[in-house]
């Protein structure tokens, strides 16, 4: 194979929309967190016009050219253009790629898929919260050719491996939400055993209904108590997120405040802000000692009227959270309020009813949890083996010819 610099083969960002551009010109616009690391592009049902676009919306691109983010580059954010009715423009955050004669334009594609071209852009790009790196800079970098028609071989044999590996993972992610669907029926399993059954307020079954105070981000240190945050929710598990812990050196000064926003185990957490809110966890002694932040509202069951278990996944139902979220207010930023907590409805049945569909609800939810982790890590598998086999393709590792990929190891580098 020849090595060339991709420059010499590729048309680099060769098309933009001119300042004189009719302002009522509509196009939709591609920006770079449209673009995920499989090479998958989001394009916007809405059409935006020339003169409302942002002003880094220039750069066109034709079908089949490639779009390779030069910002963050560590995330992969690299693309085929696929064919389109609608005119696109892109972000000045992308190079654009055009294929010349002397390469095919789909190995062009999968060959900055691939991960030696991937690092190398890493490795080349700048700045340590934004890395960057200029579209020359990419023209400089090189790409080993073999001939044009054992070049299109092996974009024929990734078109054909990738389709089928793509298809798999498809009906995975097809299963996994079909066991979300089945995981928020069986929370609702809560209220089905509750038909005419009384309800209560929760703050009459509570001997506590509190958040964290404003300022703490003051203390926040690297030893002390726990500080429980919105980010230690679980979108769909009633178990705290135990990962980017933080922790608080509490002063003297606010002793009063730290011992009421103090966790216990059997506590019920809940995010009363941002994307969170409405995410509920049970506490456990993982958490326990803890202290909540203004974010996220904590309730003290009264153990004599009310089981945590059962509570947690009462709020996590679709039934109650359809409720709860309707009282939502603010303009950007979601919030709930503490009396919106307060005022959850609650069924008035036995401990001993709510212990056992707690205990029922626990089992339902653990095996539907463990199907989707297996599926997850099913999906993540065939990640691997998708940059595996790309990588190996364009640079060499095997002959496309005979080959049927399936013996390509995952995790293969150049």
């Amino acid at each position: 194979m020849t090595a060339y610099r991709i420059k010499d083969v590729a048309r680099i960002n060769r098309r933009t929309l001119p300042e004189d551009t009719d302002p009522g010109y509509e196009f939709k616009y591609i920006d770079i967190g449209a673009v995920d690391g499989l090479g998958n592009i989001d394009i916007p049902n809405g059409h935006v016009t020339f003169a409302a676009a942002p002003s880094r919306a220039r750069r066109l691109a034709p079908s089949g050219a490639v779009i390779a983010s030069t910002v963050r580059t560590y995330l992969g954010a690299i693309a085929v253009v696929p064919s389109s009715q609608d005119p696109l423009a892109f972000s000045t955050g992308f190079a654009i790629l055009e294929a010349e004669p002397k390469i095919e334009s789909r190995f062009l594609g999968y060959y900055c898929r691939s991960q030696p071209f991937i690092q190398e852009i890493v490795a080349r790009s700048t700045g340590v919260s934004y890395p960057a790196i200029n579209a020359s800079e990419i023209g400089d970098l090189t790409i080993p050719l073999p001939s044009l028609e054992y070049q299109r071989r092996i974009a024929d044999f990734l078109d054909t491996e990738i389709a089928r590996i793509d298809t798999l993972a498809a009906a995975m992610n097809s299963q996994d939400v079909a066991l979300k669907q089945r995981r928020l029926r069986v929370l609702d399993f809560a209220w089905e055993h509750a038909p005419g059954t009384p309800l209560a307020r929760l703050g009459y079954l509570s001997s506590l209904v509190t958040s964290g105070s404003r300022g703490w981000g003051d203390f926040v240190s690297d030893t002390g108590p726990l500080f429980f945050r919105s980010a230690n929710l679980h979108p769909d598990r009633v178990q705290p997120k135990l990962t980017n812990l933080a922790y608080v050196q509490i002063p003297g000064t606010v002793s009063s405040e730290a011992q009421r926003s103090r966790i216990e185990s059997g506590d019920v957490l809940v995010g009363i802000t941002g994307a969170n809110a409405g995410w509920v966890c049970m506490a456990n002694d993982d958490v326990a000692g803890g202290h909540v932040s203004q974010h996220v509202c904590l309730v003290r069951p009264d153990k004599q009227r009310i089981n945590g278990d059962w509570l947690a996944f009462l709020i996590a139902s679709p039934a109650t959270q359809g409720k709860l979220m309707g009282n939502q207010y603010g303009g950007t930023k979601t919030q709930l309020s503490l009396p919106d907590i307060r005022d959850i409805r609650i069924p008035v049945l036995s401990i001993d009813q709510q212990v056992r569909l707690a205990c029922s609800i626990k089992r339902q939810i653990d095996a539907i949890d463990r199907q989707r982790l297996l599926r997850q890590r099913q999906l993540a598998l065939l990640t691997e083996r998708r940059q595996a086999l790309i990588t190996a393709a364009v640079t060499g590792q095997f002959d496309v010819s005979t080959a049927s990929g399936r013996n390509v190891t995952d995790g293969v580098s150049a």
